[in-house]
């Protein structure tokens, strides 16, 4: 880069390249902000992301502590443009605000082949945003409401997608059901324990499948709704997650001895390795699970330079 504006994609006439640098300079003036554009033929071997990155850090756009640079790379040939932004304005030039300038502004201007004022638009926008907060927010509400689901989408989605929860809760009962069954027939010397458990593997898969069925559309329908969920705000202290599985074969094995007390016919005996064949076929052969020593068989399963700012790759790109 030689200027606040480096054409060497050649795309402004000599008017519109001094107007356009005179009122970043002045931009920059007056706020210290730094809004940059560069124009180049093509990006060779690179992404645009890799090369706005790039020239970002090695010309150190925006104040150094500040990092409040912003780079709006044009590649002619190519036909993409990215906005970079710093550290220090990622707060207000967000991605998504990024992106809805590179979409709505620039890209129907450049089809248009009308470069100059794709990015001439672009930067007052950016400029506006950066110096009046009631735009910005009503460009983000703009932003918000182009997510909005119609009502009557939220409600094809919610019925979609409470058809995997049903099946997964079906999943997860059979799978939860034949668990426990099992250490009811090991408590009981029916199920052998070493084939017993075998059996819990394809068993417990199937139970972890009936849960990511149920949580994963549960959490989708969260994010629909508008529920806030930010994992850096969750103080998860990961010395307990033990006590989860170690709750649940609790659980599982208290239900179990609940079940032969309830039948009142049972006593508890163990076996290492034989199995009741008739307990086998009639308890697990139908519901798919697969029995091990019974009797039946089992399966598989440059010169110019910034103030020493820096980005962390915030931003946007786009092709047209």
């Amino acid at each position: 880069m030689t200027q606040i504006v480096t054409d060497n994609g050649e795309i402004f006439t000599q008017p519109q390249l001094d107007g356009l640098r005179v009122k970043l300079t002045q931009f920059e003036t007056e706020t210290t902000n730094q809004l940059v554009v560069l124009t180049i033929n093509e990006l060779g071997s690179e992404t645009i992301e890799q090369y706005a990155n790039g020239t970002f850090n090695q010309n150190k756009l925006g104040q150094e502590g500040k990092d409040n640079g912003i780079l709006i790379l044009f590649s002619k040939l190519d036909r993409e443009v990215r906005i970079e932004v710093g550290y220090g304005l990622e707060p207000y030039i967000t991605d998504a605000v990024a992106s809805r300038i590179i979409r709505n502004t620039m890209i129907p201007q450049f089809k248009e082949e009308d470069y100059f004022g794709g990015l001439d638009t672009a930067t007052d926008q950016i400029m506006e945003f950066l110096t009046n907060p009631e735009a910005l927010e009503e460009f983000n509400q703009e932003i918000d409401a182009e997510g909005e689901f119609p009502w009557w989408a939220l409600v094809m989605m919610t019925l979609f997608l409470g058809i995997f929860i049903a099946a997964g809760g079906f999943v997860f009962y059979k799978g939860y059901s034949n668990l426990v069954e099992m250490f009811r027939g090991m408590f009981t010397g029916k199920l052998g324990l070493l084939p017993g458990l075998f059996m819990l593997i394809p068993t417990l898969m199937m139970v972890v499948f009936g849960l990511v069925f149920i949580l994963m559309p549960l959490f989708f329908l969260a994010m629909v709704f508008g529920f806030d969920f930010d994992p850096e705000n969750i103080n998860l202290n990961t010395s307990w997650l033990y006590l989860i599985p170690v709750g649940f074969f609790l659980i599982t094995i208290v239900l179990a001895i609940l079940k032969i007390r309830i039948k009142g016919k049972e006593d508890f005996k163990l076996s290492w390795v034989k199995s009741d064949s008739k307990y086998m076929s009639k308890t697990f052969s139908s519901g798919g699970s697969h029995s091990f020593g019974s009797s039946s068989g089992g399966s598989s399963s440059s010169s110019f330079s910034g103030g020493g700012g820096s980005s962390g790759g915030g931003g946007a790109s786009g092709s047209w």
